[in-house]
């Protein structure tokens, strides 16, 4: 029987599979999944202990795999979906963390307004540090952490806006508190703009030269839904890396 493109973690919670290779896993990760520790037990949106959970039950996605390990390398917020990297050993997980750490990974999202960007392209070099008013907020505080994101107006239609955003640093809510700054927040994101049934802003694209093999990788993920969801026309899009 040949290998699930997708982890299974109950009968309605199938996680795509983008890209695997012996280090690690590339998933699709829903909106909805939370990145937290496995022992932080307040939701049952816990991603990793419901990875954890499933391995342990020797669930087929990963007995057809040998996966007895399997761990979050970056984070996603939860009402962020797409490109999610799980490392299969702590030894890819050191490596790869060193990826995100030094700046080695191509990042790319796509993001949805309902504002007119003022401009085509830009760079937003905004600092930020956690705001001391509300926690989980994430605040413009020129003694902050630098940090930069690079726009682009990809198209527009029906009053709505899409927007490539290329992160160089990897801030907490970097993406959406440049863009809100930047007067354009995302649809859906109440923290920084106003509340809508689901968040516009999707991880469609990594790009890296592997750590162990030093070949280049490049993952996509699937846009269509993606633009269904927000109102979009269908578009010919697909993500394209600087670093490769």
């Amino acid at each position: 029987m040949p290998k699930p493109d997708y982890i299974e973690l109950s009968r309605e919670d199938r996680l795509k599979i983008l890209y695997e290779d012996r280090s690690i896993l590339a998933i699709d990760k829903p909106a909805g999944w939370m990145l937290v520790p496995v022992s932080w037990q307040k939701t049952s949106w816990n991603l990793q202990a419901a990875l954890m959970s499933s391995i342990a039950a020797g669930h087929f996605w990963a007995r057809s795999r040998n996966i007895k390990y399997l761990k979050y390398i970056h984070r996603l917020d939860a009402e962020t979906s797409g490109i999610l990297l799980l490392a299969r050993s702590p030894g890819a997980l050191h490596s790869f963390e060193d990826l995100f750490e030094t700046r080695r990974m191509e990042k790319i999202y796509l993001a949805v307004t309902d504002r007119q960007p003022k401009e085509k392209t830009w760079t937003c070099k905004l600092s930020l540090a956690p705001d001391p008013k509300q926690i989980g907020r994430i605040v413009v505080d020129p003694e902050g952490k630098a940090t930069e994101t690079e726009f682009r107006v990809i198209a527009s239609a029906n009053g709505r806006h899409l927007i490539e955003a290329r992160p160089y640093t990897g801030r907490t809510h970097q993406i959406r508190v440049h863009l809100a700054q930047s007067g354009c927040p995302i649809i859906g994101d109440e923290l920084y703009g106003e509340e809508a049934n689901e968040m516009a802003l999707r991880a469609v694209g990594l790009a890296y030269r592997d750590p162990f093999t030093r070949k280049p990788v490049a993952i996509r993920a699937p846009v269509d839904q993606f633009f269904k969801t927000h109102r979009l026309p269908a578009l010919d899009y697909r993500a394209e890396f600087q670093s490769l």
